[in-house]
């Protein structure tokens, strides 16, 4: 019986995941969520307490997936340049976005602290470990010593959202790859041997 319980609970947090990243939070409903988990009502709501609670467990669920792979890509062995070119070229659904990034555009979520944090904390693991891959790049000469660890990481996480936004408004994947060759050819201009 805890099995089955604990397997209507973990497929109503998948069908909530990719419901959200689909519709976003506004364009999910209870009726939804059940028939993409293929759940009885009785279980959504033995379990959460209600659409607020589902969609926040499964925010927390994407936000771990993606903060475990960013962080896979970013402290792999390599030189700095290497990861961040592994963090910026790694497969990605352009078209359809950022899993948990594209949540910050529903106005449901942005007015909820609580249904922020896993984006907050997601892009906070991000802008962290960029910082420190580009921190050592530059002692290692990779990159020129004026390059600014904090200003380059925040770029090159907008390069990434921006570019889906791009991508999905010309409903073609060129536009996020022209802004991550774009980053990636900045990154290499910045090596002081470069000039």
């Amino acid at each position: 019986m805890a099995k089955r319980q604990d397997d209507a609970r973990e497929r109503l947090i998948e069908g909530t995941s990719q419901l959200l990243w689909e519709r976003g939070y506004v364009g999910v409903s209870p009726a939804a969520i059940l028939r993409r988990s293929g759940v009885g009502q009785g279980s959504m709501y033995h379990h959460f307490q209600g659409k607020a609670d589902l969609v926040l467990a499964a925010e927390r669920r994407s936000a771990e997936l993606m903060q475990q792979e960013l962080t896979a890509v970013l402290t792999a062995p390599g030189s700095a340049l290497d990861r961040i070119a592994a963090y910026l070229l790694r497969e990605r659904d352009a078209l359809r976005g950022c899993r948990v990034g594209r949540l910050v555009a529903d106005p449901e979520v942005v007015v909820s602290d609580e249904l922020r944090e896993p984006v907050r904390e997601t892009f906070a693991l991000l802008h962290r470990l960029l910082v420190r891959v580009i921190e050592e790049g530059r002692a290692a000469g990779e990159f020129a010593p004026a390059l600014d660890a904090e200003e380059t990481a925040s770029t090159l996480a907008a390069v990434i959202q921006g570019g889906y936004a791009l991508a999905r408004a010309e409903q073609s994947v060129e536009p996020y790859e022209r802004a991550v060759r774009g980053a990636l050819a900045l990154l290499r201009a910045s090596a002081p041997d470069a000039g």
